[in-house]
């Protein structure tokens, strides 16, 4: 609740509808980094045994990053082994803002992706065009 009403424009997240188990959020890429002025749309679906258990987090908006693969799932630590009961929507989309900008290469989802990071003009250029070839949203499953 402390998300939906803190005003923090670079994070949001709200049930869809009625569905208290899933949920709609939305990031934006970090300033200084390729993805700055991109946002992007997530889907959070808990598990009844939330918070015990980790929610599976997926990108609805297409996303080219080394840690996510073309159908949206990503590859983030805490989503999985690294996972916490202290952790709350807030944490977990800090945390993928963060890997936008500072992604796991040794875990890449995405090995094109993962290769070119860091040349930066070919990365944006590659960025630029799956953002225009891809430029609506997948339907969450």
């Amino acid at each position: 609740m402390a998300l939906m009403m803190s005003g923090e424009s670079a994070l949001s997240a709200f049930p869809d509808g009625d569905n208290i188990f899933q949920w709609t959020g939305t990031i934006t890429g970090g300033d200084g980094t390729v993805y700055e002025g991109l946002t992007f749309k997530l889907c959070l679906k808990f598990p009844t045994s939330y918070p015990y258990e980790a929610p599976q987090v997926t990108f609805v908006t297409p996303c080219f990053h080394p840690n996510v693969d073309q159908h949206g799932n990503i590859c983030l630590d805490i989503l999985k082994e690294k996972w916490s009961a202290v952790y709350n929507v807030r944490t977990i989309l800090l945390s993928i803002q963060s890997l936008l900008g500072d992604p796991n290469l040794d875990s890449p989802l995405n090995g094109h992706a993962a290769s070119i990071w860091h040349n930066v003009s070919e990365y944006k250029k590659a960025l630029n065009k799956h953002k225009s070839t891809h430029a609506t949203d997948r339907r969450p499953s």
